[in-house]
């Protein structure tokens, strides 16, 4: 559960976990074209869907570190999914549940964290916007520094605990990593109450429409 939080914490290496074939393709390119420092690939012995990349974005986007997969369908998200590797597919599905429940969702892949702290603030914002605060990360891992990407509102559905055996399938819905769990988890922090806080320093309690 600790080694990809032990790996991202090596300076200078690039921790890539892609989500499917197609972002694999890319991470191979990436790491045998990088010159300057150490790339590793983290991969999955479980089967995941390769994506239709006609209906979500290029995996060539993984070249950024994080991209917007899959936006909402109104185009004003009222809150961001975001995972890497084989929970990719995972937040695809809670996407699609949210959206028939009129729930606007975008979907960010985040293969990459080193990659995309190194884009411009322009960029970042735009896949993460300031004011969009309502986020949900979702990784089989530690939490452990998640937290700078979800924000102060946001939670993140990982696995801070060791102790457990049993087939993949059983473990994955024992420990939350189920579409409706996703699902529940969103919609909870949607009807969560937030704080704003004012220039003067009063806060004000408001909940999100």
């Amino acid at each position: 559960m600790e080694q990809l939080a032990n790996l991202r914490a090596v300076p200078r290496l690039v921790v890539i976990r892609p989500c499917d074939a197609n972002e694999t393709a890319y991470a191979w390119r990436f790491a045998i074209e990088s010159r300057d420092r150490p790339v590793a690939l983290i991969l999955t012995r479980q089967d995941v869907p390769t994506l239709d990349r006609s209906r979500y974005a290029s995996a060539a986007e993984l070249k950024r570190g994080a991209y917007i997969l899959a936006e909402a369908a109104n185009g004003r998200p009222e809150i961001i999914l975001v995972a890497t590797g084989s929970e990719v597919g995972l937040i695809v599905d809670a996407q699609r549940e949210l959206e028939k429940q009129n729930i606007q969702t975008r979907v960010v892949s985040m293969p990459s964290w080193e990659l995309f702290d190194a884009q411009a603030e322009e960029y970042r914002s735009s896949v993460f916007p300031p004011s969009i605060r309502t986020r949900l990360a979702v990784e089989a891992g530690a939490t452990q520094g998640w937290h700078r990407y979800v924000g102060d509102l946001g939670e993140v559905i990982g696995l801070d605990h060791f102790g457990a055996s049993a087939p993949a399938s059983v473990l994955m819905r024992e420990f939350g990593f189920t579409v409706e769990n996703v699902c529940q988890r969103a919609l909870a922090l949607l009807k969560k109450p937030t704080e704003k806080v004012l220039k003067k320093g009063a806060v004000e309690k408001c909940r999100l429409e």
